[in-house]
């Protein structure tokens, strides 16, 4: 919370893992220019260690979506939306009562007059840099990379192919049969495989697991982020849709093939000069957050990730907390 001699700089992020890694060349950005602030960070607290070590901050805040921040945030020097564009995320600073606001303008909100314009469709790490660069801070998109955590990884990671099925809707989620194809594939071809997901996917990952003809021993799901983190940089590549590991491929510099359904990869991939990420697309657009995987999303077949997967680089072998 507030230190005293010091002034505080409140950044709001409270969103999921993809979301939190492609703030941080913004939260890089921020403390750089504000070193001698309390740099506060109101995000889940689980992604509190990436944060504080990747991203300046000093300190998390456990929160969550958009309930109201804790009052004893309040009277920041800095208070920086990175969350949102309007009346849900800006009156919960606002509530703070920041000498300074930095946030997209809204219609709806005075205090915001005069603020950064939000654009539909501007790729996700380009418009918080965007917001910072004409608010007068200096903010570079290519700011992405992450050392993995210090630690050995889990049994069977190194090298692997890391296969997560999950995502946070359905609409974003390949079906678990074309996953299991990957898989049997992958293992064919000599090369380890695990299946990773969170502790609510362990079974989603274990039908997989089975369907692929694999034993369970493959099956990571319910790590920390920690762990995780230091699988996907262990791993030889990554085969994910649009979801949170794919960011984190992106920031270790792990091979990925990422699948997009209804979301394009322009608004939401990995930067198109990093090569070893392939993004695949069929070119529709649909509902993010939709209760059935998207019409896109099936377009993508079994062969074409194959392929994608043989159009990877081979991955360099880095060593353990050193980002590729």
């Amino acid at each position: 919370m507030n230190q005293p001699g010091r002034p505080t700089l409140v950044m709001l992020r409270a969103l999921g893992l993809g979301d939190t890694l492609t703030g941080l060349p913004a939260m890089r950005a921020l403390a750089d220019a504000f070193p001698d602030h309390h740099r506060i960070v109101a995000a889940p607290s689980a992604f509190a260690g990436l944060l504080t070590r990747e991203g300046g901050a000093d300190e998390v805040v456990d929160h969550h979506g958009l309930a109201p921040l804790d009052p004893a945030l309040g009277g920041p020097d800095v208070a920086v939306d990175l969350h949102g564009r309007g009346p849900g995320s800006q009156p919960l600073l606002l509530a703070l009562r920041p000498r300074r606001l930095i946030a997209f303008s809204h219609p709806d909100l005075p205090d915001t007059a005069g603020g950064p314009q939000w654009l539909p469709g501007e790729h996700e790490v380009k418009r918080w840099c965007r917001l910072l660069d004409e608010s007068g801070i200096p903010a570079d998109p290519q700011r992405l990379a992450i050392k993995a955590p210090p630690g050995p990884p889990a049994r069977g990671a190194a090298g692997a192919t890391v296969i997560h099925p999950g995502a946070g809707s359905a609409a974003r989620r390949w079906p678990p049969e074309r996953f299991a194809a990957i898989a049997s594939s992958e293992a064919g071809r000599g090369r380890p495989v695990v299946i990773t997901g969170s502790s609510r996917e362990r079974p989603l990952a274990e039908i997989v697991a089975m369907a692929a003809g694999l034993g369970d021993g493959c099956v990571l799901a319910g790590t920390d982020l920690d762990e995780l983190a230091r699988i996907v940089a262990a791993a030889g590549r990554v085969v994910c849709g649009d979801t949170g590991v794919a960011h984190l491929a992106t920031a270790l510099g792990t091979p990925s093939v990422v699948l997009f359904g209804p979301i394009p990869p322009a608004e939401w991939g990995p930067p198109p000069d990093r090569r070893q990420h392939i993004a695949l697309w069929a070119g529709r657009r649909g509902d993010p957050h939709g209760e059935s995987v998207d019409p896109g999303l099936l377009a993508i077949t079994v062969a074409e990730v194959k392929d994608a997967i043989d159009r990877l680089p081979t991955p360099t072998p880095v060593l353990e907390g050193e980002p590729r």
